[in-house]
């Protein structure tokens, strides 16, 4: 691979939209796909990751996650109330991207083209178990490295050392947010990755040890309620408080642009 490039305006003719001062690119995974190949051959870095309702009602009480958010070169949207409400504002959204299928996409992409991967996040066993699946399903994939999600931060300046001692190609990072935006926001084109993924908890997927929803529920919306199945505990009040604010972030947009068409009309 040609030695890493930082992009001047990652965004320069890729589409995007505004909502909630919050930058996304309305894409399909194809698209998203064909963007990431192209950068990573051309030695681009590209950064990327994705909202759904729940980042949503973080990102617009904290400032700083809104800003590196805005400063990666892509956003997705990794959730269907979020699509449905770009909808709803008369946005034209093909689909929803979830997270762990453009992931898998990434890694298909790696293996076709033997690329090089680091893992960082999760527990030391999932790693074990991912790097184990990777090699069945993925054997061109070269995994560089990896690093459990579990540090305190003086550990931080090591593990970008171990992150660019291993040059890999792509870096995925699956921890939760806004540990892994910040993570990346501190070191970003330092970073020696020529594709950089925040893909949260991806990792448990990728090791099997939780199950993605039908492919229905997925489609129509449901995925939360499969989630929250598998871990009420942790999910809960993620799901059953978050979509409430999310309905009233939207509902409070609706009405701040009804009264700017009025104004302008008058």
């Amino acid at each position: 691979m040609s030695s890493i490039t930082n992009i001047n305006n990652p965004r320069d003719g890729i589409s995007e939209i505004k909502i909630f001062n919050i930058r996304i690119n309305p894409l399909s995974r194809a698209e998203f796909m064909s963007i990431i190949e192209s950068g990573i051959k051309n030695g681009l870095q590209t950064a990327q990751f994705g909202v759904n309702s729940a980042t949503i009602n973080d990102i617009v009480r904290n400032e700083e996650f809104r800003h590196i958010i805005n400063g990666a070169d892509l956003v997705h949207i990794d959730g269907m109330s979020v699509v449905w409400a770009l909808r709803s504002f008369g946005y034209d959204v093909p689909e929803r991207v979830a997270t762990p299928d453009l992931a898998d996409g990434v890694l298909a992409l790696a293996n076709r083209e033997k690329m090089s991967l680091f893992l960082f996040g999760a527990k030391e066993s999932v790693l074990t178990l991912c790097r184990s699946n990777i090699e069945k399903r993925y054997p061109d994939i070269r995994v560089a490295g990896s690093r459990n999600g579990y540090y305190e931060p003086q550990e931080e300046q090591s593990i970008f050392n171990l992150i660019n001692e291993a040059k890999p190609d792509i870096l995925l990072l699956g921890m939760s947010s806004p540990k892994k935006e910040l993570f990346f926001e501190s070191y970003k084109h330092k970073l020696k990755a020529h594709y950089i993924l925040g893909v949260g908890g991806y990792f448990d997927i990728l090791a099997g040890i939780i199950k993605r929803a039908p492919r229905w529920m997925q489609d129509t919306g449901l995925e939360w309620l499969f989630r929250l199945l598998q871990e009420p505990r942790r999910l809960w009040k993620r799901y059953l408080i978050g979509i409430h604010q999310f309905f009233w972030l939207v509902t409070r947009e609706k009405f701040r642009r009804a009264k700017e068409r009025r104004k302008n009309q008058h």
